[in-house]
């Protein structure tokens, strides 16, 4: 059984799986560290595999491998996701993984000048780990991020477009069929791609 999910139905989607010894296949935002790790301790308890993925696009998920990689000699970095007006969180569960994912290789670091003020609140954007994350909500847009890292006299530019939502349906179809085969919960489309 695999099925796409909205954050609000996560939880009882979640205790149904496990009870029907479901294969998850989830694709939502708003799952926590703790989410996660309790949902993969009950899902080992019963050598059930699945996967939660904040994005399912392969070129999103790319991105974001590409970004751990380069965040080792770019460690000065801005992660900017652009979404469609409907969104409910910001920022979005990618750019969120993403700055995780760089985190792996970027030694800790705080941006910027030391005495820089915002004069609006909020107008660098979100901050983790030093790192600034900005996020857009406008109509028109589907999923969009670009990662920006920034070296001495160089900008390396990451960018994903989603311009329809069939750009998810090649990562759900493998994520479908690479689930049947784990015995564990894994998070991040990232951690099953070879």
């Amino acid at each position: 059984m695999t099925l796409l999910i909205r954050k609000q139905e996560k939880l009882i989607y979640r205790r149904r799986s496990i009870i029907a010894c479901a294969r998850p296949v989830i694709g939502t935002s708003g799952f926590t560290n703790e989410d996660v790790a309790r949902f993969q301790k009950e899902m080992d308890e019963k050598k059930l595999g699945g996967i939660i993925a904040p994005n399912f696009a392969i070129g999103a998920v790319l991105v974001m491998k590409f970004s751990q990689m380069a965040a080792k000699y770019f460690p000065d970095i801005e992660i900017i996701e652009l979404h469609h007006d409907q969104k409910k969180d910001a920022p979005s569960g990618t750019a969120i993984k993403t700055a995780e994912l760089i985190q792996t290789t970027r030694q800790s670091k705080k941006q910027g000048r030391p005495d820089e003020k915002e004069l609006i609140k909020g107008a660098r954007g979100a901050e983790i780990d030093g790192m600034r994350i900005h996020s857009v909500r406008l109509p028109g847009l589907i999923a969009h991020q670009e990662v920006l890292l920034g070296g001495k006299g160089e900008l390396l530019t990451l960018r994903h477009d989603s311009m329809d939502r069939a750009s998810f349906m090649t990562g759900v179809r493998y994520a479908v069929e690479t689930a049947m085969s784990l015995e564990t919960l894994v998070y991040g489309l990232e951690n099953i791609l070879d």
